[in-house]
C-alpha cells in the first residue's frame, strides 16, 4: 500500500499507510512524487507492490533525481511487466531496443531545410496523446527518463481519463459506452519538412479499433479512451458525427481541473498507467532554443476491452498486436 503525505487534501479515496514510500500528490485527481526509493538498486518485492498501488491510484508517478543507467530504466520496467520494443516504426537508441530516445537534435537530420531555430527545423504539434493506441495491444505503461533537461521550458502535462470519463452527464456515458473508435499511427507537425519524419512514423501502416470506453484490467475503472493524436473517427457514427462527438469528447477530458503537470530535472523518471491517461508533448523548450533529450521505454499491455465486453481489433494486416 502507500502512503499520502499528510499535508495533502486528496486522502479519501487512495490508499491507507506504509512505512516504506513518501508519496506526494500533486494534485486533486493525478499525479504523485515519490520519494525514499532509489531505482538503481534491486527493490523489494513489496516495494514494488507499493509503487504499482501508487501507480494504479494517481495514474502517473514522478521519481526524482535517479540517474538510471539505460540498462538500470529496463530492469526497472521489467518489475512490473514485459518491455516491449521501444516503437513499432521509429528507430531506437543503438545498443537497447526497448529504448525510444526521444532527441530533438535527431529531428534536425530529418528535415532537409537544414533551419535548427532552436527546435531541429521540425516541430511536432502539440496535442493529446495515450501512447501507441494504434496497435490492438497498446503499452500498460510507459516509463520516461529525463536524460537532457532544459533549465526551463520542456514541462510535461498528463490528464485522468477516469476522472474524465466519470465527470460526462448521464446521457453522454451511456452514448459513449457503446462507440468504438479508429486509430492510426499517424503524426502531425507544426513547421518544417514533414515528408520524412512522418513518412518514417508511418512506415508500416498500423490501424486498431478500440472501445471508446475501456475499462481497467486491475481496477475496474472505465476510461475514455480516444485521443486527438492517433484517433481519427467513430466507427458506428457519420463522419459529421463523429467529429462533432469527438471534438466534445477532447474538449472536456482536458479540462485542466483533469491535469497535472511535471517539471523536469536532470535524472528524473515519469511513470504513467497508458490505460487511464494522456499527455502532451511540450514544445516551448525548442522555441527557447533548448535540445531536450528523454529515454521511454514501454511495458506490454493487453487487449482494451469495452463496457460491451467487445475487445479491440486489427484493421489492417499488418498491424504489430
Amino acid at each position: 500500500m502507500t502512503t499520502v503525505n499528510e499535508n495533502s487534501d486528496a486522502t479519501e479515496a487512495r490508499p491507507g499507510p506504509t512505512a516504506t514510500l513518501d508519496v506526494r500528490p500533486m494534485s486533486g485527481h493525478i499525479g504523485a512524487e515519490i520519494f525514499g526509493v532509489d531505482l538503481s538498486e534491486p527493490l523489494a518485492p513489496a516495494v514494488t507492490a507499493e509503487i504499482r498501488a501508487a501507480l494504479l491510484a494517481w495514474k502517473v508517478i514522478f521519481f526524482r533525481d535517479q540517474r538510471l543507467t539505460p540498462d538500470q530504466h529496463i530492469a526497472f520496467g521489467r518489475l512490473f511487466g514485459e518491455v516491449g520494443p521501444g516503437h513499432p516504426t521509429l528507430p531506437t537508441l543503438e545498443g537497447h531496443p526497448e529504448i525510444l530516445a526521444l532527441d530533438t537534435r535527431a529531428y534536425a537530420g530529418l528535415d532537409s531545410s537544414g533551419d535548427r531555430r532552436g527546435d531541429g527545423g521540425i516541430r511536432i504539434k502539440s496535442l493529446w496523446h495515450t501512447d501507441v493506441t494504434f496497435l490492438r495491444t497498446p503499452p500498460m505503461g510507459s516509463i520516461l527518463r529525463g536524460v537532457l533537461v532544459p533549465p526551463y521550458g520542456g514541462d510535461t502535462n498528463f490528464l485522468n481519463l477516469v476522472t474524465a470519463y466519470e465527470t460526462l452527464s448521464a446521457p453522454l456515458r451511456d452514448l459513449v459506452d457503446g462507440l468504438h473508435a479508429v486509430h492510426v499511427n499517424q503524426l502531425h507537425l507544426d513547421r518544417g519538412d514533414s515528408s520524412k519524419l512522418s513518412a518514417l512514423f508511418a512506415s508500416s501502416p498500423l490501424e486498431a479499433v478500440h472501445p471508446v470506453v475501456r475499462v481497467h484490467p486491475e481496477t475496474g475503472e472505465r476510461a475514455l479512451f480516444v485521443n486527438p493524436t492517433f484517433t481519427t473517427r467513430i466507427v458506428e457514427l457519420t463522419n459529421t458525427e463523429s467529429a462533432h462527438v469527438l471534438n466534445l469528447l477532447y474538449q472536456h477530458m482536458t479540462n485542466l481541473e483533469f491535469t497535472c503537470r511535471f517539471r523536469w530535472q536532470p535524472g528524473d523518471l515519469a511513470f504513467w498507467d497508458n490505460r487511464a491517461t494522456a499527455h502532451l508533448v511540450p514544445t516551448d523548450h525548442g522555441t527557447a532554443g533548448f535540445d531536450r533529450v528523454m529515454h521511454r521505454i514501454t511495458i506490454t499491455g493487453d487487449v482494451p476491452v469495452g463496457v460491451d465486453g467487445v475487445e479491440s481489433t486489427v484493421r489492417d494486416a499488418s498491424a504489430l498486436t
